[in-house]
């Protein structure tokens, strides 16, 4: 057993190791959850790490990891508490989902992070590298509450349907903010949002772009960013300025960006912990995934098998403290299920 020190939380909110990321170093000092988020991480004192069947002081080699930069953090906190017991070393990037997939598919990298479920042409990619689609393993790691921001300085915007949303955010929809509501002030709507590459991207054209409008096209107008970094920085230093990105990057920005509550129908519902484990923030609640293979979990001079067992075995604590949602037991259950054939 090896117990979490409170580096963790500081590595887990420098989620981008940039320059940029030094709008989340204030927060990760404070240990301290607000308590209105339904988390239980963060509070100040040591979580145990535990291990599992896999001896990780026996481990060696090196594993590489990209994808995700919602993900990423996540990743890099595991990466971090493995390597405090295990000599095997895990290194952590983040390109994007699709562009992890892609090195993943191409046997550059052994774990690939996803903020969606790879798809059918990614599968096709991986069995032109090689690794068959029976081979492809997908672990559900966390849970999302994908997450709308506005400028702090913005008084006017509190709840945003997802048709209002929609029309924000698509191609040829308005483009000031009184086109949203009447209400709103007659001035320039500047979005921040995912590059092409981002799972998030491709998550929220599923839902609020093609869902309210099966043929509409995400805007183009506006700045993209794989980095959440630059886009959390973009929102923070627009008053007309909004965006979307993972809800650890929102906690971690603290108040220098202000949340909106989206209103699928139901009434307007605030981003959560508890919105996002029980379904109420719809529909932007999203699982999130790693990918390995089964030739690298069944490759006992791998240390992917070790990696996995200890991430998932660990996510129960290590993921809010990274300001994520944790799995329900039984679907923890199920992800650990499919490790077992593995196992020692």
């Amino acid at each position: 057993m090896h117990v979490l020190n409170t580096r963790l939380i500081r590595l887990s909110m420098l989620v981008g190791l940039l320059a940029l990321a030094l709008a989340f170093v204030a927060c990760s000092d404070d240990d301290d959850d607000t308590g209105d988020d339904g988390g239980d991480g963060g509070g100040g004192g040591k979580t145990e790490i535990v291990t599992g069947s896999v001896d990780l002081e026996g481990l060696s080699g090196s594993l590489a990891s990209d994808g995700s930069s919602t993900v990423y953090p996540i990743t890099a906190a595991m990466a971090e508490e493995f390597g405090g017991i295990s000599p095997a070393r895990v290194d952590v990037a983040f390109s994007g989902t699709g562009g992890g997939f892609e090195k993943f598919c191409a046997g550059e990298i052994e774990v690939a992070n996803a903020s969606r479920p790879i798809d059918e042409d990614e599968i096709v990619l991986c069995a032109d590298g090689g690794i068959a689609e029976g081979d492809i393993v997908e672990l559900q790691v966390a849970i999302d509450a994908l997450t709308v921001m506005v400028n702090p300085e913005n008084d006017f915007v509190e709840c945003l349907t997802v048709d209002q949303l929609h029309a924000i955010f698509k191609e040829g929809g308005v483009s000031n903010w009184n086109e949203v509501d009447p209400s709103f002030p007659d001035e320039p709507i500047v979005r921040f949002f995912p590059g092409t590459d981002s799972g998030t991207f491709d998550y929220f054209v599923e839902e609020i772009i093609e869902g309210v409008e099966e043929t509409a096209t995400h805007t183009g107008d506006g700045t993209p960013s794989e980095d959440d970094n630059v886009l959390a920085v973009g929102i923070e230093n627009d008053p007309n300025a909004i965006g979307y990105f993972g809800f650890a990057y929102y906690q971690g920005a603290g108040s220098a960006l202000k949340a909106v509550q989206i209103d699928n129908g139901e009434g307007c519902v605030e981003p959560s912990f508890d919105t996002a484990l029980d379904g109420t923030y719809a529909p932007l609640s999203r699982p999130l995934f790693i990918y390995t293979s089964t030739t690298l979990l069944e490759d006992t001079s791998s240390p992917a098998l070790g990696f996995a067992e200890f991430y998932l075995i660990n996510s129960e604590t290590i993921v809010p403290e990274v300001k994520y949602v944790p799995l329900p037991q039984d679907l923890l259950d199920e992800q650990l299920a499919k490790l077992d054939p593995y196992l020692p």
